[in-house]
This record gives C-alpha cells, structure tokens and sequence, in this order.
C-alpha cells in the first residue's frame, strides 16, 4: 500500500502496459486482440498527478488531482459523479476531513456491469523509511496511487471509444486509501468504506482493484483474499495475462492484501486485487 519512490521509467512503462492490456481484456473487450492503449499517455496521466505534490486527503494538491481526474473521465465519455463526504479527523483535535470518491460510468443504462477502481490519494506520512527524519514527510504516490489511475484513465479512453456490447463499465477512483498510521486499520480504506455503505442497488459483475502497479521489479501475484472470495475471476485475470505472455503475472499465491478491495468484499461484491 506505501511507497515512497519515484517511477522507474522504463520498467513503469511495461508495468503500465501489461496492466492495462489484462484489465482491458478481462473488462469483456474481446479475447481476439487487445485494445491498442498508449502507455505514453498512462504516463502522461501519472506525471501529472505527481506534479500537484502529494494528494493527501483536504490538501488543495488532492483538490487539483480531483478536478483532473473528473474532467478527463467525462471528456473520455464517462458520466461522472463525485462522492464528497467527511468524517472527524483521527489525528487533529477538533477537524474535519473532507474526502472526495470520483465515480465515472461508461453505458450507465446497463444493468451488467463491471467495476475498475483504485485509489488517487497518496500518504501523508513516509512512515516506512529507514530515514526516521522523513516519517512526517507525505509521499509523492507515483507507484502508490497515480500509476494505478494512469492505467484506468487509459482505460477509460479506450473504452470510451470502443465500449463493450454488453456491459457497462465503472471506474471508482477513491479518496483516504492511504489514511491510516501503522497500525491503525480503522482509518484505512476511507473512500471505498463510505462507497460500499452507500452502494444502493448497485452490484457489479465484479470489481477489479489496481494497487501498487508500476512499481520497478513488480511481481503480480494470486493475493489470498482475492483467491479465498473471487477465485473464478482472479483465474480470468492470470488466464488472459498468459495468453498474452506478461511474465510480470506468477500463478504463485501471495500474502492477504489489506486493501480497497476487502470492504467490497464485505458488501457481497467479487473483488480482486
């Protein structure tokens, strides 16, 4: 969930890509030939995030991201809602913190629909580095957030110039992911907690979560939450990723992930991460 380093270039670029290119094609885009994305504007979306400064939840950077991001989901023909709510700050006497969830749909007249979410907002405290002067410090969240949202921006781009025939698309990009102190789970998974409470009568097909993609020497594994509750949608996944020959994609199982897909987990929804 943490990471403090700026992208590696070239490795985020193939990180990036495979990303995209599995996503695309497990969202029903068809099995013949994958959607052509560009990784250069994944990229491109990555940096400009970055640029705003670290998108600590309140913070005007937050802000700007947030407006981006909206504007750039509906002029890639997504209707757009946000999701802005508060709740008393942990961690600051007598504060609220606003917190701001961005909903995009792509066809919201279907009924059958799928779900591609990550998080946008980045820590506030760089509490994991061997530099104990910098755990005040917030992070700049390029792999930890913004290279996740490039490849759903991309996403969204193509699916909005080629939509699949027979089902909707969502893509949920949540705020206070990254909230919480070490420790602390409670104030974790803020945006995608206030997102399944006030669910209604949506449930999607299946909810996919991109976290921590991007990443220089990223392995993508078969996250144990995900296996114990969506198997059959994690094998879609790692079937299409051989198919198209990603070596980033190991069958091997990996650890339980505390992550925005548990608490849709938790609503009944299958979610993998």
């Amino acid at each position: 969930m943490q990471s403090r380093s700026i992208i590696t270039a070239s490795r985020a670029r193939s990180l990036v890509g495979a990303s995209a290119c599995v996503v695309l094609l497990a969202a029903g885009c068809g099995a013949g030939e994958a959607p052509r994305g560009s990784v250069d504007s994944a990229m491109v979306h990555i940096e400009r995030q970055v640029s705003y400064g670290p998108r600590v939840p309140g913070s005007p950077a937050r802000d700007h991201a947030a407006r981006y991001l909206a504007r750039t989901l509906e002029r890639y023909g997504a209707r757009v809602s946000l999701q802005s709510f508060e709740i008393e700050d942990p961690y600051a006497e007598q504060r609220r913190l606003h917190l701001i969830n961005i909903v995009a749909s792509f066809a919201p007249e279907r009924t059958r629909r799928i779900m591609l979410c990550a998080h946008y907002d980045s820590r506030p405290w760089a509490d994991q580095e061997a530099d104990s002067s910098l755990w005040s410090t917030p992070i700049p969240g390029a792999v930890d957030g913004a290279a996740s949202v490039g490849v759903l921006l991309e996403i969204a781009r193509v699916v909005g110039a080629r939509a699949p025939e027979d089902i909707g698309v969502d893509i949920v990009l949540f705020d206070g992911e990254d909230y919480g102190r070490a420790g602390d789970i409670e104030h974790y998974l803020l945006g995608s907690k206030h997102f399944v409470v006030n669910l209604g009568n949506y449930r999607p097909t299946c909810a996919i979560l991109l976290d921590m993609v991007g990443g220089k020497g990223t392995r993508v594994r078969r996250e144990t939450l995900s296996k114990d509750h969506a198997g059959a949608w994690l094998d879609v996944v790692f079937a299409r990723a051989a198919a198209l020959g990603l070596d980033y994609f190991e069958a091997a199982d990996g650890p339980p992930m505390i992550d925005d897909h548990v608490p849709l987990l938790q609503a009944g929804i299958p979610a993998i991460d």
